[in-house]
């Protein structure tokens, strides 16, 4: 069963953790001045997309954007798509604002909180097209593997808000994450593994090339991309 509201409240382990980065002049008035334009606080409220956006189009959500530089490119490559982003650290989500408003993107919205609650609570059921993961915290020390992002209730909750043709986008650059990522997906039947790309950086599954990415790389690891699909003979 898709976790409810309620149980939300009490869970302790969290697959990210909130960092004191400092804001920068420009960001910190970003937060401020731009956040009425692209920004939803956060409720137990479910969203309106059509009317969030002004028109209705498949609805395309990131988690955990970073610097927000992949989410604002693909939201310009893809006009015809709407974008949601959610992210837990100010710098950047203001990063992300100021890219916005220069690229003059009008198909972008941006959540800043934890992005579990917004998908029970905000996000309705069958309502996403898309859910891109890139690069997630891979959590490498064994007694922390507990706190990745990809396990067995997480893909049961995006698996619900996703509509019966959806995608689930994931890229790591750890090869233990991608093993047990590998093992959970396999493990849930929910989803079926459309494609499976492992490369040097220079093969990105239909998404921008990140700064985490280029990270990993000057590291010497390798990337892992995949495309899942949701089982639709589950419906």
């Amino acid at each position: 069963m898709v976790p409810t509201p309620e149980k939300a409240r009490h869970r302790t382990i969290r697959s990210f953790v909130r960092r004191a980065g400092r804001l920068t002049p420009s960001q910190a008035r970003a937060l401020k001045e731009l956040w009425p334009s692209y920004g939803i606080d956060f409720s137990t409220e479910p969203i309106d997309f059509d009317r969030l956006f002004g028109r209705s189009a498949p609805v395309v959500l990131e988690i955990g954007f970073g610097n927000g530089d992949t989410l604002v490119q693909q939201a310009l490559d893809h006009s015809a798509s709407n974008f949601l982003g959610i992210e837990v650290h100010e710098p950047g989500v203001g990063h992300c604002l100021l890219k916005a408003d220069a690229a003059g993107v009008k198909n972008l919205r941006l959540i800043k909180h934890d992005a579990v609650e917004v998908l029970q609570n905000q996000v309705p059921t069958a309502s996403l097209h898309r859910i891109n993961i890139y690069f997630p915290d891979p959590w490498p020390k064994k007694r922390h593997h507990k706190r990745r992002m990809i396990q067995p209730a997480f893909l049961e909750l995006i698996n619900s808000r996703l509509e019966a043709d959806g995608a689930l986008h994931i890229a790591t650059d750890w090869a233990n994450y991608a093993e047990h990522i590998d093992a959970v997906v396999a493990e849930s039947s929910l989803f079926t593994c459309d494609e499976r790309r492992e490369h040097d950086g220079d093969q990105p599954l239909d998404r921008p090339r990140t700064k985490f990415e280029q990270r990993g790389l000057g590291k010497g690891h390798r990337i892992v991309d995949w495309r899942f699909l949701k089982r639709s003979d589950l419906d």
